[in-house]
């Protein structure tokens, strides 16, 4: 059985691919401008760029703690949260790292 706290972990990991990708895909189809037109918009003032740059240094601040982490304990399937961060988002791939690295350990 799943511990609870892996639970919300887990839960918070869907959510955070969910839910944003569902906004994202949402203003690609009204815009019809695709993934351009969406990084662009991530630009589009002071707001959203501060907003994007701290998302871009949280993404890597998290990385590096992944890979290090990973390394140490040498728990190579934990990597496939840095794809997650990036590809995704941090709102998926901070939960996902922590759902993985809270496994049982044997």
């Amino acid at each position: 059985m799943i511990a609870p706290l892996r639970l919300v972990w887990l839960a918070l990991a869907v959510w955070g691919a969910i839910h944003p990708m569902y906004w994202f895909l949402r203003y690609m189809r009204e815009s019809g401008t695709g993934l351009g037109g969406l990084i662009d918009a991530w630009y589009v003032n002071a707001s959203t760029t501060g907003l994007t740059w701290d998302l871009t240094i949280a993404a890597i601040a998290l990385t590096v703690w992944i890979v290090a982490e990973t390394v140490s304990r040498r728990a190579w399937p934990n990597l496939i949260a840095i794809p997650a961060t990036f590809c995704i988002g941090v709102s998926c791939g901070l939960p996902l790292y922590l759902f993985l690295r809270s496994r049982p350990t044997a």
